[in-house]
């Protein structure tokens, strides 16, 4: 659709080129995510959101980590639920947006959004967590804000870097899932404070495409060892790490004593719900995870 004349061009990551606002003021996300907490962390509210329902599709909806990492949800800010699993299109089309945002892996009925409002495309997942917020900040006009959470960040880094020298160490991030043991190349947040940081990964990880990830069985186990392994568990189901733990037994036995790792308590079980996330506040926090989970600690000396 034609844009308005207050428009600009725009070329998203599909390489469209997009006529935009030049300060959209109606903005609809498609991704709770790697959109929605995006634009919140930059000062931007959107009118309407993508977001979760709960386990199995019942109770209230949510943004992930919403509440968690910047203290706003459905239930405390004027933004409207458009869907889960999929997108209301009516109720987009309500909101009357002059801007909508999609993220290529949950991107559906393109050409009918498009009619809607000028709707562009970002490839998250193929082209991280940095090259969205700065597509965003452009969006929105929003680059001094941006500056402002990529300095803290970089401090917050250096101290991590002063305090536990992470060139010493192995890293590993895994996750059992559907009866196989995932592993990344640079898993969300978590990942990328330990890759920015300069932790080394066991080759099997660093052999993995930036961005992706692979499914080994148990008998990779040992590939996979480090120094420190991080394992996300579901913080959202209320079972806690037991359940993560229950599922590497049932993969691997005893997993724990193949693992030098675990068997020396290096076995890190972190929430997901802060690892996964793209945001500024859960880089903070992982930042801080890391730090207190590999400074040095005092040992008693036996005479």
């Amino acid at each position: 659709m034609a844009g308005p004349a207050w428009a600009r061009s725009f070329t998203d990551d599909l390489g469209r080129t997009v006529e935009v606002p030049d300060r959209p003021l109606r903005i609809v996300s498609l991704s709770d995510t790697d959109i929605t907490i995006p634009l919140l962390e930059l000062g931007v509210m959107p009118v309407a959101s993508h977001g979760r329902v709960g386990v199995n599709g019942a109770g209230a909806p949510y943004l992930r980590s919403g509440a968690l990492l910047t203290g706003v949800d459905f239930d405390t800010a004027p933004i409207r639920f458009i869907g889960a699993t999929e997108v209301d299109l009516e109720a987009v089309a309500n909101e009357r947006p002059d801007l909508i945002i999609a993220e290529k892996g949950r991107l559906a009925a393109l050409e009918t959004l498009q009619d809607l409002a000028p709707t562009v495309v970002l490839d998250a997942a193929g082209l991280g967590a940095s090259h969205v917020y700065s597509r965003l900040a452009d969006l929105t006009g929003q680059q001094v804000r941006l500056q402002t959470l990529e300095t803290r960040y970089q401090a917050a880094l250096q101290a991590l870097k002063d305090t536990v020298h992470p060139e010493r160490y192995t890293v590993s991030v895994i996750q059992p899932l559907n009866g196989k043991i995932s592993v990344y190349h640079t898993y969300r947040a978590l990942g990328r404070v330990l890759r920015d940081a300069g932790f080394r990964f066991p080759p099997l990880i660093d052999a993995i495409p930036v961005g992706g990830r692979m499914e080994i069985g148990a008998e990779r186990l040992p590939e996979i060892d480090a120094d420190v392994i991080f394992d996300p568990y579901r913080a959202d189901r209320g079972e806690g790490p037991r359940a993560d733990i229950a599922d590497m037994e049932a993969l691997v036995p005893n997993f724990c004593a193949f693992l030098q790792a675990c068997r020396q308590g290096r076995y890190v079980m972190v929430s997901r719900e802060e690892a996964i996330s793209n945001s500024y506040s859960a880089l903070f926090l992982m930042v801080s995870m890391v730090q207190a989970q590999m400074a040095e600690r005092p040992r008693v000396t036996l005479k």
